[in-house]
């Protein structure tokens, strides 16, 4: 009879477990999505396709401009197309949320409505960036809006990920938090100098050379913040190798990032793969240390937890 109970007891905790799962899978195809969306947005910019569909939603007054595709054509249509699955997918977490929401973290409905906010008012962006002819402002709220939407789903799908802390975690949330803050203020600097188009002005008439030598001089913060969370993690012992994996990315990525920026200085932007690569690995380094402050966070709370049945003891 108890073998029975133990058994019943066990399917229900695995059908609990389902929409969870569910939705985690989700949302890490969301964000492969973003990103590769943010890649043809930043390809987009540089090839000078912004204005490639000269109307919004629509592309020529069609869903498919057969007639006019073009490379431009081709880049701006499809970075809308990838924006409209996007925003299908996060209406279908808003709604798995809400509807699965007994078997659930308390906490995930509301994240996915916020991403769903998020998605919307992107969307609203991308229109004025069209209708108001590519203004620098909403050009860099639109990339940095996109940013957060990112950001919130790798909070959400690394929050969902099984994960046991080791309790040895010390500081480093907090300096992966000031890492991963600054690498998205950085980031945003990055648009304002593409949306301007600051390093051609400054190198061809100086102007604009403070917005260009902003972004030079903000990428020492970030630098020294992602350096010391990865210093940290080598002298940490028993860490979580998850952790330490990330901090090794985030390293590796930072190096990536600060080689690409100079050679995208040095060649004028002249060479347009380079210049999406900029920015996509910034994404991806901004993701990574998301990712790490999560985990690190939920490790901290491990560690909390065990001082508190300690002291209980």
């Amino acid at each position: 009879m108890s073998e029975f109970v133990l058994q019943q007891q066990n399917e229900a905790a695995v059908e609990q477990q389902k929409p969870k799962e569910m939705i985690r899978r989700l949302v890490w195809k969301i964000c492969i999505a973003t990103l590769i969306l943010m890649a043809i947005g930043s390809a987009t910019r540089v090839m000078n396709a912004g204005l490639a569909c000269p109307d919004w939603p629509l592309c020529y007054g069609e869903l498919v401009p057969a007639k006019q595709m073009n490379l431009q054509v081709f880049l701006e249509w499809f970075h809308r197309l990838d924006a409209a699955l996007i925003g299908v997918s996060a209406i279908a977490l808003f709604g798995l949320s809400w509807w699965h929401r007994r078997f659930l973290p308390k906490w995930l409905p509301w994240a996915s409505t916020f991403a769903l906010f998020l998605i919307v008012f992107q969307g609203i962006l991308g229109g004025l960036t069209v209708t108001e002819l590519l203004r620098f402002d909403i050009v860099t709220a639109h990339l940095g809006t996109a940013l957060l939407f990112f950001s919130t789903l790798l909070i959400i799908g690394t929050a969902l990920t099984p994960y046991q802390g080791t309790g040895t975690i010390g500081k480093l949330p907090w300096v992966g938090l000031t890492a991963a803050v600054l690498v998205y203020l950085q980031s945003l600097l990055g648009a304002l100098v593409g949306s301007r188009w600051a390093l051609h002005q400054c190198l061809g008439g100086s102007q604009l050379c403070t917005v260009m030598y902003s972004h030079i001089a903000g990428l020492v913060p970030p630098t020294v913040a992602t350096l010391a969370m990865v210093f940290i993690c080598w002298r940490t012992p028993a860490l979580h190798p998850a952790l330490r994996r990330l901090a090794n990315i985030a390293g590796g990525l930072l190096t990536l990032q600060i080689l690409l920026g100079f050679a995208t200085f040095k060649l004028h932007l002249q060479v347009e793969p380079l210049t999406v690569s900029h920015q996509a690995i910034g994404a991806a380094l901004l993701g990574t240390l998301v990712a790490f402050t999560v985990l690190a966070l939920r490790d901290w709370a491990t560690s909390r937890d065990i001082t508190v049945l300690s002291n209980d003891c």
